[in-house]
């Protein structure tokens, strides 16, 4: 058995666990350096009462204190499921080498998790979106970007 078979089979094991054991969502991740499991995690959204607790977010945050870094440098994520959107995009900001992925967002939609309405509505004008948004205080908010801009000292991301 190859190493990346190993680790997704060890992803795989922790979505069914988490849905035996925890009664959770059947998602589970595992975050890899140099050939070791550095952190695992499971959709922790029910037991947390954290709709942002997916499995793999929970996994990058493991990974990010034990690295004692924001980014997974060198790092490889297998995830038992194509991940939704704002997995992916936490994916992104981490900046892992590779992502892994067993099931299809197709397969978790058969499921019962379709995240495929946030897929369309990123697609839609934000006046027009589901949830209303409005536009406040533009001008002032800048200030936030314009402070960024001039510090010299920055840790940029």
């Amino acid at each position: 058995m190859g190493s990346n078979e190993k680790f997704m089979r060890r992803a795989i094991e922790l979505s069914v666990e988490n849905v035996r054991v925890r009664r959770g969502g059947p998602f589970g991740c595992v975050i890899v350096k140099s050939g070791e499991i550095i952190a695992e995690g499971w959709n922790e959204v029910t037991a947390s009462n954290d709709p942002t607790a997916h499995a793999e977010v929970v996994t990058i945050r493991r990974a990010c204190v034990k690295l004692q870094a924001f980014q997974l440098t060198g790092c490889d994520l297998y995830t038992s499921c194509e991940p939704c959107p704002m997995c992916l995009g936490a994916i992104y900001w981490a900046r892992p080498l590779r992502i892994y992925y067993a099931g299809t967002h197709k397969d978790a939609a058969q499921a019962g998790f379709d995240d495929s309405f946030i897929y369309q509505e990123m697609r839609v004008p934000v006046t027009q979106r589901k949830i209303p948004m409005t536009q406040l205080l533009n001008g002032e908010a800048l200030a936030g970007f314009q402070e960024w801009q001039k510090t010299a000292d920055k840790i940029t991301y």
